[in-house]
């Protein structure tokens, strides 16, 4: 989540900018001339795009699965995509070829490469990387359930629910990328990339270009990750403490940077940085600290007190989990509380076994989810209300004129031929139709039934804009994740399955319209043709669920006791620590719902007190910021962000975030400000060739050693843990240990 300053002086009166951008950001960022007859959608755009496409999808999905799990962005195919298109453009003859059966020719090589190519290979590359939502509840059924679906049903389901946010972008595309006044900040990075990428490069005296230290870190990068990837996976997580205290559950805790609070953790290890969290490279310091502000705040304040006080009877489970528990202090059996023929929940069975108990840190957890949703609704109000409004204003009158002011506009409206509204419609339709088809076929293996999928379009459908005009207005990003599972938990509760579908075409199909969105004023800026957007946006989407979906069938059904730790063979890294938790959130609101967790019937009714908590948090930091108008660090402490900044525990560790910090720190807050030119020229291309390196030989360790069930030479440096195995045990007297634990009376 990024926030921006207020914007309310970057506006000016319309008359005045006629020729230009209102927003003064875009006025600095964005050119205003346009060549029409610079060629996109080329045969290169294809090859590059689908190739970007297809290794993306596959890498992430492959290592979503893994202990360190690691998120390939699309600034690699970003950078990797210029030389190769100019060495295509060097390479590939220019004759026409015509198309066996049809009017249509094309050239391999249409002239030189140019931006918009490259734009629409990133746009590509996009759909290829931002992950399909749905394929945690094909790997939750699969993996951890051990039920049965029928893979029709689950690519549908995966397809769908991506496909139905490219109803929503195209009905309040108008709105969200016609209007000057929805400017979309992140956007302007992009741009500045592009035109730095494709501005002529000089060799800097006595160094390298960028292309070179790019391919010179990625090669340092998979060369280095053979050590922590197979030959020494202790390495990506060490903790002094434990090695130190051997035998001490609380020097454990405390020291543990995978079951602990993490004092005295490290790795070396760059998939430990930026497995959970993404590259901090590409984060604003000021970021980064509202960030680790509220993650030592949590970690190191709220959470020890709340464990070594009993809160919740704490110490019957380990301090750091995102399972479930029973009163006893044993892994929730859920089997024993759901009927397996219908598989709902069985109300004689649960009344007769538990109450369903959190660890005190998954319990918080929660608790800073609730904070954070009206946390960002205070701030978003009191410190950008005002602008939202104003340029809400400005798009509706300029919608009722029809007719807006700003450049950018009139040049695609004059030059490009725009997307009919019916493509859009069309798309909504089928893939609603499919939708209900997947849900209510099959068997009713989904359980969700008409009605649900229809209200979960619904609230997608209400919050799209509004949560729409706030990101393209401040870049603040909200989902709707906690709002949907809490509404289908009340309304359809003992149900999973029709809890997670739920939550997916609600909350997944809104983040992916904005997405659309997003990248169609991307390529309003660049002035590509609206119809080769949206092909290239409808061709990547299709790819990328395909290929995500390919990959998580394939792993699921090859991978022997893939994420199940307690049966895979040592050194394995088939852990899937994010469908761990997505499993463990599908048992409290969807099997036992938040009835029974979250109000007088359950064990956490004081979680909701965070709700109010966020909602009052931003109010004495816009007090400050008005009664102190010239410290201008007060409105950078952002409170939606310090309550995300622990959102991320479970599946995230404690060292993820001490790495993660450190490694920001010193590149955003240090490098930037002593070397600027030096982070300027090569931070997002240091960030990118470690992601690749990584993820390159990650693959290649797969295929030529762990699918044979070689992970690596057998001694103590094999764990994949940190060697701080009583840090997971209870303390309480009378629970009972799990293996390896001692026993308190």
């Amino acid at each position: 989540m990024e926030d921006s300053e207020d914007r309310s002086d970057t506006t000016h009166d319309d008359s005045e900018e006629i020729n230009d951008s209102p927003i003064e950001q875009v006025r600095l960022t964005v050119p205003i001339t346009d060549d029409p007859s610079q060629p996109a959608l080329t045969f290169r755009t294809w090859v590059l795009g689908l190739l970007s496409c297809i290794v993306l999808a596959f890498v992430n999905q492959f290592f979503s699965y893994r202990t360190n799990p690691l998120f390939i962005s699309p600034l690699s195919a970003q950078i990797l995509s210029l030389p190769l298109g100019k060495l295509m453009a060097a390479t590939l003859p220019g004759k026409q070829i015509r198309v066996p059966l049809t009017r249509w020719s094309f050239s391999m090589n249409p002239g030189p490469f140019n931006l918009k190519e490259h734009v629409l290979i990133t746009i590509f590359a996009g759909s290829g990387s931002s992950g399909v939502y749905a394929i945690g509840i094909i790997t939750i059924v699969k993996a951890f359930y051990h039920r049965s679906i029928h893979p029709l049903a689950a690519y549908l389901l995966a397809l769908t629910s991506q496909m139905i946010g490219f109803g929503w972008a195209g009905v309040f595309r108008k709105f969200l990328v016609d209007s000057p006044y929805m400017w979309w900040p992140a956007n302007l990075v992009q741009v500045s990339l592009f035109r730095a990428f494709h501005e002529k490069q000089r060799r800097p005296k006595a160094g390298i270009t960028r292309l070179q230290f790019f391919f010179l870190i990625f090669a340092t990068s998979f060369a280095y990750y053979t050590i922590p990837g197979y030959f020494f996976h202790s390495i990506s997580a060490i903790s002094f403490v434990c090695l130190i205290w051997k035998n001490s559950i609380t020097a454990q805790q405390i020291g543990s940077g995978m079951s602990g609070l993490g004092l005295g953790s490290f790795g070396l290890d760059w998939n430990t940085v930026a497995g959970f969290l993404g590259s901090p490279l590409a984060i604003p310091g000021f970021v980064i600290v509202n960030i680790l502000v509220g993650f030592c705040l949590f970690l190191y304040v709220v959470v020890p007190i709340a464990y070594w006080t009993n809160a919740y009877e704490a110490k019957k489970f380990p301090l750091f989990s995102s399972h479930t528990f029973d009163s006893t202090g044993a892994n929730y059996n859920v089997t024993r509380v759901l009927n397996h023929a219908n598989f709902n929940i069985d109300m004689d069975q649960y009344n007769s076994y538990s109450k369903l108990y959190l660890s005190v840190l998954f319990a918080l957890t929660y608790g800073l989810s609730f904070a954070i949703l009206t946390a960002t609704i205070s701030h978003v109000c009191l410190f950008h209300g005002k602008t939202i409004y104003q340029m809400w204003k400005k798009t509706t009158d300029q919608l009722k004129a029809r007719h807006f002011a700003d450049v950018h506009t009139r040049i695609m409206k004059k030059n490009y031929e725009q997307v009919p509204e019916r493509w859009f419609i069309s798309i909504l339709i089928i893939m609603g139709g499919l939708a209900l088809f997947a849900c209510q076929g099959f068997g009713g293996q989904l359980q969700l039934p008409w009605w649900g999928v229809l209200f979960s379009f619904a609230i997608a459908f209400v919050f799209t804009l509004p949560l729409g005009v706030i990101q393209a207005t401040t870049n603040m990003r909200t989902g709707l994740n906690v709002i949907t599972e809490l509404i289908i938990g009340y309304i359809y509760p003992g149900k999973p399955l029709a809890n997670v579908v739920f939550k997916t075409y609600g909350d997944s199909s809104m983040a992916h319209a904005l997405a659309f969105v997003s990248d169609f004023k991307l390529g309003h800026y660049m002035k590509i043709p609206p119809k080769s957007m949206f092909i290239v946006q409808l061709a990547g989407t299709v790819v990328a669920s395909l290929v995500y979906y390919g990959a998580a069938w394939w792993l699921l059904t090859t991978v022997e006791n893939i994420c199940d730790p307690s049966l895979l063979s040592e050194g394995s890294p088939w852990t899937c620590p994010w469908d761990d938790v997505f499993y463990n959130a599908s048992i409290i609101w969807g099997v036992i719902g938040p009835k029974r967790m979250f109000t007088k019937d359950g064990i956490y009714p004081q979680m909701n007190w965070f709700f109010l908590i966020g909602l009052l948090a931003p109010v004495p930091v816009w007090i400050l910021s008005h009664k102190f108008p010239n410290q201008k660090w007060i409105p950078l402490i952002n409170m939606p962000i310090i309550f995300s900044g622990a959102g991320g525990l479970l599946p995230a560790k404690s060292v993820n975030y001490i790495m993660w910090g450190i490694v920001g720190i010193f590149f955003n807050l240090y490098v930037y400000r002593r070397f600027k030119g030096w982070w300027a020229r090569h931070t997002y291309i240091l960030s990118a060739a470690l992601d690749a390196g990584v993820a390159f030989t990650g693959v290649l360790l797969f295929f030529a050693l762990q699918s044979y069930d070689i992970h690596g030479p057998t001694w103590w440096g094999l764990e994949a843990g940190d060697h701080c195995s009583l840090a997971k045990c209870p303390t309480a007297p009378g629970v009972l240990a799990p293996e390896g634990c001692p026993t308190f009376f």
